[in-house]
């Protein structure tokens, strides 16, 4: 009886932690420009190669542009410098196409199309995850995603000479990364019922 009983616990242990495995994905973020105006969504989701992201953005000058993750879920404009620098967590150094890098956080170039748009294109940031772990883009309270202005170079240190940071989105698990409305007073509160 001992038996079944320790058999019969281990396999409620095992469905329930089975259950307790969050979806993470996918993720839905919104992208500003460093006015604080909307740009569109980036749209996160586990991929076998890591974390595939799919764009769908306005209002961007045409033609290629960097694109990495970042360390914090952090989007002050008008610079976004508060994202920190590239998500690295094994020390390497910049640049896909560098013998010793890359980060995590970096990514192959994106192209605006002639109007300035990036429709259903798809990047993918290799080796990372959206599950816990050590290259978790959701680790502590999570990442930020960059375009930068120009191209990545894939070389050069610390950010491939891309230029400034033109767009920012915040990679956390939050149930919204948009910006909070002003609530109505009239709604709430004593003077509802006058």
């Amino acid at each position: 009886m001992k038996k079944f009983l320790a058999i019969l616990f281990i396999i409620f242990l095992i469905v329930l932690t089975a259950c307790q495995d969050e979806s993470r994905t996918p993720i839905e973020i919104d992208m500003y420009n460093p006015d604080g105006d909307s740009l569109g969504k980036a749209t996160l989701a586990e991929d076998p190669k890591g974390v595939k992201i799919t764009l769908n953005l306005s209002g961007l000058n045409p033609g290629l542009h960097g694109i990495h993750v970042h360390e914090y879920p952090k989007c002050e404009g008008p610079d976004f410098k508060s994202a920190g620098n590239h998500l690295n967590p094994d020390s390497k150094l910049h640049g896909l196409m560098h013998p010793e890098g890359p980060h995590l956080g970096d990514m192959p170039n994106i192209e605006a199309d002639p109007d300035g748009k990036l429709s259903d294109v798809e990047v993918t940031v290799q080796e990372a995850t959206l599950k816990d772990g050590k290259n978790s883009l959701l680790k502590g309270e999570g990442t930020s995603l960059i375009i930068t202005e120009n191209q990545d170079d894939g070389i050069t240190q610390p950010g491939g000479n891309s230029g400034n940071r033109i767009a920012c989105g915040q990679i956390t698990l939050e149930e919204s990364n948009e910006k909070e409305t002003p609530s109505n007073p009239a709604d709430d509160g004593p003077q509802k019922d006058k």
